[in-house]
């Protein structure tokens, strides 16, 4: 008999605390006991829409406890149809007996666990006293980056930019009632970039965003979007001045343009890259080691933060 639980978009939104989601994310790449396959990455053809669309595949397990898998689409022309790029559904289940336990709309889980990630990665890579904060992109993730990024350090500024100024603008609304930071929509990415303590950027643009000459020193740079190997969010000279971050090395070398680019190119050493959130969450390395450096985190998503994430929202409602 099925008996899943249906937990819904809804309720992730309404239950979601980012400073504990981080917590829980940190233990789950400090644990070691999580087992993660290669995700499966299909493109296929799209006709209708002019464009590749992806189907993600995305297991992990912790042996006799929790497993689950995520199904994911992405297709980024479906704005003509008023519907997200990304849509999916997480299958959580009992690790001993097999049986599902819950079925989770992917949607909100992997915003929230992807931010929750980014803020983890600046726990350990911006400055502990950074004030301001770049968005750069306006979709369902970036109001959800803002929170995550604002729950780990004392943001007191933030500006938005997107390709269209009234979805910056929309956003901006969202966050009308808040008194911890300031937004402010602005019409160009230059007009800030020099001036931020991190920039964040999610979007899923196949030409850079970030340039490294608008760098300063001392910034953290969240680079989110860009998810296929021919998308770009910063260009070389952005890679080249900054020390390099990934969340894993099992995919992270090879999925995203913006580190899979430079390597082809020689711009890029695999080498060069100075940890993954194992290694940062384990304290087997060091992130920002002076206040002056440039650093760049590069997530491209791990099936560990869906898996820990499920079990996160399963317990709470579960707890109600």
């Amino acid at each position: 008999m099925f008996n899943a639980l249906q937990i819904t978009n809804g309720f992730i939104e309404n239950n979601t605390d980012f400073s504990s989601l981080i917590s829980e994310l940190r233990i789950g790449f400090s644990a070691n006991e999580i087992i993660v396959p290669q995700r499966h990455h299909h493109d296929f053809p799209n006709p209708e829409a002019n464009t590749a669309s992806t189907l993600l595949l995305m297991p992990a397990w912790n042996p006799s406890k929790e497993a689950g898998v995520k199904v994911i689409t992405v297709s980024p022309e479906n704005g003509q149809y008023n519907l997200p790029s990304i849509q999916g559904t997480y299958i959580y289940l009992d690790a001993a007996k097999g049986d599902v336990k819950a079925l989770i709309e992917a949607k909100n889980l992997t915003a929230k666990r992807t931010a929750a990630t980014s803020a983890l990665a600046s726990f350990y890579l911006s400055r502990k006293n950074s004030k301001s904060l770049l968005m750069i992109g306006t979709g369902e993730l970036s109001v959800n980056l803002i929170k995550a990024h604002a729950s780990i350090r004392p943001i007191e500024q933030v500006y938005i930019w997107g390709r269209n100024f009234d979805k910056a603008l929309a956003i901006c609304k969202k966050f009308s009632e808040t008194t911890q930071f300031s937004i402010e929509a602005i019409n160009h990415i230059k007009e800030k970039i020099s001036e931020v303590d991190i920039i964040s950027c999610a979007t899923l643009s196949k030409t850079p965003l970030i340039f490294g000459k608008f760098l300063k020193k001392g910034q953290h740079i969240d680079l989110v979007g860009a998810y296929k190997k021919d998308m770009r969010e910063a260009d070389d000279m952005t890679i080249t001045k900054a020390s390099i971050f990934i969340d894993s090395f099992q995919s992270g070398l090879e999925e995203s343009g913006d580190i899979a680019i430079p390597i082809k190119h020689g711009i890029l050493n695999p080498s060069d890259i100075k940890a993954d959130l194992f290694d940062l969450c384990s304290n087997l390395k060091k992130g920002r080691t002076h206040e002056s450096e440039i650093t760049v985190f590069k997530s491209v998503g791990h099936a560990l933060e869906d898996l820990v994430a499920a079990k996160y929202y399963y317990n709470k409602i579960s707890n109600e």
